[in-house]
């Protein structure tokens, strides 16, 4: 086989795995709410055709051959041969059946989902959300290899070499680090003052804003687009179409302003990984846990920094036409970062944050580790928002049903949250070595930190996994304390804690 015809065969399930990203797309911003049937039934069969290929006869000659002549394939073909080998032999053995059924299972579980939320009721959403449980857990025996438990199976999809036992540990230590960082702001600490930000600010002068803002942060609007949507998110079509979406409030502008900054980096990264992996596996993002690094680095890391807030106060100000013209720098940098318990993750300040990661986590580990029946899942996310944050949800929508994760199967996915934020600030560290960060966001020219994540993060797409990226970057592996030591930074300046 020559490398062009295996490089041909992936463009194939590029184009159908593209069509079924804009189906995605579609499905959660503009397509009709009785329509959800019909279009289960059509991502279903496009997703079998893309499933048959991606273990199809032509993949097999192209691993069995390139097995023995690697030294045929370019750069290119040596880094799509590793993915799609690891792909091919997670899948193979899969019936085409099981995955066009759970492919349905998945479309129609969105639409229970928003009906869920509508209603604030479990009981619309809980038979969906049993299938996709029960079709994960069919599916687990045939992606095992030699990992400890069904739940690290199921990390591995999202974040290579990530284990139950490395995340009880690591989660351990940024638990204790958080809970001793709130303590101290409750005795010692000076709330800043918030009222203020719930003043009325639309949603034109919302996305005048925060699209000027994500444009010097180098989000790329001539290969993107900004669309509303119930639960935000950011999907790679192709490295020219890197679509993100948000949801506003016209009286909490951080929502959509933050928010927005996060999906952009997610954008961020897709747009400037090297566009000679285009076609092919390698064109997309290593890991989950390093996608969030960069969405959260965006929101967190430069969106906490109060050089950066010094510089676009003034065009926020100007965006929302007088309504913050009594406020001050300092009052409004500060009102950023107040910290206190709150239901909702996406709402949730970036000191708690890591916390609505940690309650996920482990009931997922209940979910696939333990017993755990999906008719106590409410009762149980209850009971562990009232022993984390001390907050106890008073109906589904703000408990169980916030989340647009386990409609669509993602298992697995929430830990890569919270690795996300360790790895920013982990990079955040090394970036400073080579950079005054405060002089940049400062500045009138962002780019020498779009260049340095592009360097060392960007370019190489899922050509190199997470643990080499963060090892070659920073000079050590996943360390939680660069994290907690920035939290202590950050909230000690503002709540004036000596």
């Amino acid at each position: 086989m020559k490398e062009q015809e295996f490089l041909q065969e992936l463009k194939e399930i590029s184009l159908l795995q593209q069509t079924l990203a804009m189906l995605g797309w579609d499905t959660q911003t503009g397509m009709p709410e009785k329509a959800s049937d019909e279009r289960g039934e059509v991502e279903s069969y496009l997703s079998g055709l893309a499933f048959e290929k991606e273990v199809g006869p032509k993949i097999k000659e192209a691993l069995t051959y390139f097995a023995d002549h690697q030294d045929e394939l370019s750069e290119v073909g040596q880094a799509a041969y590793k993915v799609v080998k690891e792909n091919y032999d997670l899948n193979h053995a899969i019936p085409k059946e099981k995955m066009e059924e759970l492919s349905g299972a998945l479309s129609k579980a969105h639409g229970s989902w928003q009906k869920s939320r509508a209603t604030k009721n479990f009981s619309d959403f809980r038979d969906a959300l049993d299938k996709n449980i029960r079709l994960t857990k069919e599916l687990i025996p045939y992606w095992k290899k030699d990992e400890a438990t069904d739940y690290d199976v199921l990390l591995n999809q999202y974040e290579p070499n990530m284990t139950v036992e490395i995340l009880d540990k690591v989660f351990a230590q940024l638990r204790e680090g958080i809970m001793a960082i709130r303590q101290t702001l409750q005795e010692k600490g000076t709330e800043p003052k918030t009222d203020f930000l719930t003043r009325k600010m639309t949603v034109a002068q919302q996305r005048k804003f925060v699209m000027g803002v994500v444009t010097e942060l180098g989000y790329d609007f001539s290969r993107g687009r900004l669309d509303d949507t119930i639960h935000p998110f950011m999907i790679g079509i192709n490295h020219n179409d890197i679509r993100i979406t948000t949801r506003w409030d016209e009286h909490d502008f951080t929502m959509a302003t933050f928010g927005v900054i996060h999906e952009a980096g997610h954008g961020m990264y897709e747009q400037n990984i090297d566009p000679k992996y285009a076609y092919t596996p390698v064109a997309t993002g290593t890991s989950m846990g390093i996608h969030e690094s960069q969405s959260l680095f965006n929101e967190i890391i430069i969106g906490s920094n109060k050089q950066f807030w010094k510089k676009q106060f003034p065009f926020l100000k100007e965006c929302a036409e007088g309504t913050f013209d009594d406020i001050s720098f300092d009052e409004f940098y500060d009102s950023l970062k107040k910290t206190q318990a709150s239901l909702i993750r996406i709402e949730a300040d970036s000191l708690t944050y890591p916390l609505h990661i940690i309650i996920r986590y482990e009931i997922e580990k209940m979910i696939f580790n333990g017993d755990a029946k999906v008719d106590d899942l409410p009762q149980i996310w209850n009971d562990k928002y009232e022993e984390y944050l001390g907050v106890r949800p008073e109906n589904d929508l703000e408990g169980i049903l916030q989340d647009v994760h386990w409609s669509g199967g993602s298992f697995g996915y929430f830990p890569s949250y919270a690795l996300g934020y360790m790895y920013a600030a982990q990079l955040l560290d090394a970036m400073q070595k080579d950079l005054d960060f405060d002089a940049v966001l400062a500045s009138d020219d962002y780019q020498p930190i779009r260049v340095w994540l592009t360097e060392h993060i960007h370019q190489y797409g899922a050509s190199k996994k997470p643990n080499e990226l963060i090892s070659e970057t920073t000079g050590e592996g996943l360390n939680p304390q660069y994290l907690i030591d920035y939290m202590k930074k950050i909230y000690f300046d503002v709540y004036k804690v000596n």
